[in-house]
């Protein structure tokens, strides 16, 4: 038997290897970086994922695991969905009585992963973005997943806020993939606009797209496609794709500090029935705001 809860790392709606290789990848570092730690990962929302949660599940309770803290990889609340995080862990511990666990919030946008995404964007822009003046010609379009929850959305411009302050970037305008407007075209649109009507004449030079969620999959095979067909619409604009942060030190270091502080409230290991009712970070924060417009 294990003393300390296990960490179960959940990622969300890819059947895409690359994604389940970046994970696995993950939870390798961490597992070699503390191995008193049982550790696994896996996705939900997504039937027939290569790595599905269920199966990190039955892992980490064969392994003695009697409570497990999740930690969903998701740098934005995804709003409404057909199986929330709560109750696909439910559903999967459901096969392991007495088996409880607490599910932290979403990771975004920590200062250490904007960080990360700071030096995805200076590896796409290579020797461009090496001075002051590189940067002021560079306008950064940061792109979500999208959700039909307004609220969920504004976490994504909250995050092209941070990610903009004290870099020296033109701007950092966001778009969404999804579900959400703007979508990509319409936000390449603006980059360009803004672009023309800025300071200095003729305003920035080029514009990077950046992923705003962790791994390669089927999400990024879509923004490309978007980003590309607006590009060849625009042969004049200069538009470069940056990567999404992937298995990066960073993301392990948020992965733990989460980990670290939901473990430490015993609280949170509640019955399992209560759980399955209880809404995620962004359903709760968006039904108090509700209920304060009442």
């Amino acid at each position: 038997m294990t003393s300390r809860p296990a960490l179960l790392i959940a990622g969300h709606g890819t059947r895409h290897e690359g994604a389940a290789d970046a994970l696995r990848a993950l939870v390798r570092r961490l597992a070699e970086r503390h191995p008193e730690l049982p550790v696994a990962g896996g996705f939900f929302g997504a039937p027939a994922s290569p790595l599905p949660l269920s199966g990190a599940v039955d892992e980490l309770a064969a392994r003695g695991a009697t409570r497990l803290v999740v930690v969903p990889l998701l740098m934005a609340p995804t709003g409404a969905m057909a199986e929330g995080l709560p109750a696909a862990v439910a559903r999967a511990a459901a096969a392991h009585p007495g088996l409880r666990y607490a599910c932290g919030p979403e990771l975004g946008p920590d200062p250490r992963l904007l960080a990360a995404l700071e030096r995805r964007l200076d590896e796409a822009l290579g020797d461009g973005a090496r001075r002051p003046q590189d940067r002021s010609g560079t306008t950064v379009l940061l792109v979500g997943r999208g959700a039909a929850d307004p609220y969920a959305n504004a976490e994504v411009a909250r995050a092209a806020r941070l990610l903009w302050e004290g870099r020296g970037f033109a701007g950092v305008e966001s778009a969404f993939v999804t579900l959400a407007a703007p979508d990509v075209p319409a936000g390449l649109e603006r980059c360009r606009v803004l672009a023309a009507s800025g300071p200095g004449g003729g305003g920035p030079a080029r514009t990077v797209v950046l992923p705003y969620f962790f791994f390669a999959g089927d999400l990024l095979e879509r923004l490309r496609m978007q980003t590309e067909g607006w590009a060849a619409a625009h042969p004049g604009a200069e538009v470069v794709s940056a990567e999404p942060i992937g298995a990066a030190p960073e993301l392990a270091e948020v992965v733990l500090a989460r980990y670290r502080a939901t473990a430490a409230d015993e609280a949170a290991f509640e019955d399992r029935a209560a759980q399955d009712v209880r809404p995620s970070a962004g359903a709760a924060v968006t039904a108090a705001v509700a209920g304060g417009r009442g």
